[in-house]
């Protein structure tokens, strides 16, 4: 009877552990892997930076992923939502840092967002690259929960 015990605890805890392992813990170490060149977008009449994205991000394209930063609500009558590598005050928009600081958050559908500007915070996602949408973030971590 012991070791049934036993076998069902181990057996209980690496189960229980699995759902950890679904998720890589995405850095902004890991997002400064990118190059930036601007380019002259006619349509617009103004030019872009266009990233043109390194190994590090590429590796993390379509997986589901945590990342920790600094909640920025851009627009919330639009659901426009930004993680940012630091606070408002020095965030990308600010003109402190570069586009590689920044995650476009987009939630789940119904999804109700209780955080504050500038509230540190850890979100799971299915990460995605941009390079070619100018209306959106390089970096766009999807199906936020």
């Amino acid at each position: 009877m012991k070791k049934f015990g036993w076998v069902f605890t181990a057996v209980f805890l690496v189960t229980a552990s699995w759902p950890t392992y679904a998720q890589v813990k995405l850095t902004w170490q890991l997002l400064a892997d990118v190059k930036f060149e601007p380019t002259f977008m006619p349509e617009y009449g103004i030019s872009y930076l266009i990233p043109t994205f390194g190994e590090a991000p590429k590796a993390f394209e379509g997986k589901e992923v945590l990342i920790s930063g600094y909640f920025i609500p851009m627009n919330k009558q639009t659901g426009f939502y930004v993680l940012s590598k630091g606070p408002y005050s020095s965030c990308y928009f600010c003109g402190a840092a570069g586009p590689e600081t920044i995650v476009e958050i987009q939630f789940k559908p119904g999804y109700e967002v209780r955080y504050r500007m500038d509230q540190h915070i850890t979100l799971k996602g299915r990460f995605r690259l941009n390079a070619s949408d100018v209306n959106h973030c390089n970096y766009i971590l999807e199906q936020v929960e």
